[in-house]
């Protein structure tokens, strides 16, 4: 009886390796069917716990990168940059609409006064206005007539873009009250007329809405006729000493400096309330003559009647003046 041998029962593992690679559950002739052995690293519940803690470190990175993003939402938060900021171009120069105003004032007295004898004047100097070879010296005037500014004053500025703007002048003309549109031509520092000027119309005389009714503090307008006359002929002279004994505390008004004579209050128009009031006076003022005119004309100084609007308190039972305003109604209402 023939005994196997023992002399080599290890495993041989590149045998195995080369049958398992060889083919899908096929083995070489001779060859027994045996599973491979486990090549080395983790097997068994070892590796598992292994994964597992590779899966709460990556929710763990997840949920922390989505809580700082909502927080950055949240608290409108703006990363760093990480270079400097890139430079801006700069911005374009705006239409210089306070020097077109006053360039418009100028060609204005220039272009609103015309008369035959003065044309050839006029014409020259209207071009210091006009670009260079302008076919028409008068601007649009045809040489008769004539046209006499009286006052002007700028009523607005519409720009359309970097180089041009209409600037509406306020004038009296002739008499007549106007509105004119003058075109400006603006660049690199200088500034032309670019175009003949618009007559416009003067602004439309509407009527303001009634004021609403108040019911008046008889008491108070009596206390205040007897006091106001006293202070409003402090506030023409100017006379600070005698003002401040009307003035609230904290109060400063300054005067008129004697540029007119009180003459008196003719109404005094205060409503119902409690110790601060708003109220209406209305006054007389005197307005001296001019030096050198007639006597005649000294004695008689012409007077105009006035309404100011003014806020009055009431401490330790007397009435003091806080405020001296123009009023924006007429007719008795405060």
């Amino acid at each position: 009886m023939v005994r196997r041998s023992t002399v080599d029962r290890s495993p041989q593992p590149l045998m195995y390796e080369a049958n398992y690679e060889a083919g899908a559950g096929e083995l070489a002739p001779g060859e027994s069917r045996k599973r491979p052995r486990s090549g080395p690293g983790w097997r068994g519940a070892g590796g598992r716990w292994l994964v597992w803690t590779f899966r709460v470190a990556v929710w763990v990175v997840l949920l922390v990168i989505g809580y700082r993003g909502v927080m950055a939402i949240v608290l409108n938060e703006t990363p760093p940059a990480n270079s400097s900021p890139a430079a801006t171009a700069p911005a374009t120069p705006g239409f210089p609409a306070q020097e077109a105003s006053a360039y418009a004032m100028q060609f204005a007295q220039v272009y609103l006064n015309a008369s035959p004898a003065t044309a050839s004047q006029r014409a020259s100097d209207l071009a210091s206005f006009l670009p260079p070879g302008a076919t028409d010296p008068q601007l649009g005037w045809n040489g008769g007539g004539s046209l006499s500014l009286q006052s002007e004053q700028v009523a607005g500025v519409r720009v359309q873009d970097a180089h041009y703007a209409i600037v509406t002048l306020l004038a009296r003309v002739n008499g007549k009250l106007m509105r004119l549109g003058v075109p400006v031509y603006a660049a690199a520092g200088g500034m032309a007329i670019s175009g003949e000027p618009a007559w416009l119309p003067a602004p439309e005389t509407i009527t303001p809405p009634a004021p609403q009714p108040v019911i008046s503090d008889d008491a108070t307008q009596s206390a205040l006729m007897r006091q106001l006359p006293a202070f409003f002929a402090a506030y023409a002279s100017g006379d600070q000493s005698t003002l401040g004994r009307f003035l609230a505390p904290g109060t400063t008004v300054t005067g008129l400096g004697g540029s007119v004579v009180f003459g008196s209050v003719t109404s005094v128009t205060a409503p119902v309330g409690g110790d601060v009031r708003h109220i209406l006076a209305t006054v007389v003022w005197k307005i001296p003559g001019q030096p050198g005119k007639a006597a005649r004309t000294e004695n008689s100084p012409a007077n105009l009647e006035m309404a100011y609007a003014l806020t009055i308190v009431r401490q330790h039972g007397t009435w003091y003046i806080q405020g001296i305003a123009p009023s924006t109604q007429a007719g008795g209402q405060p």
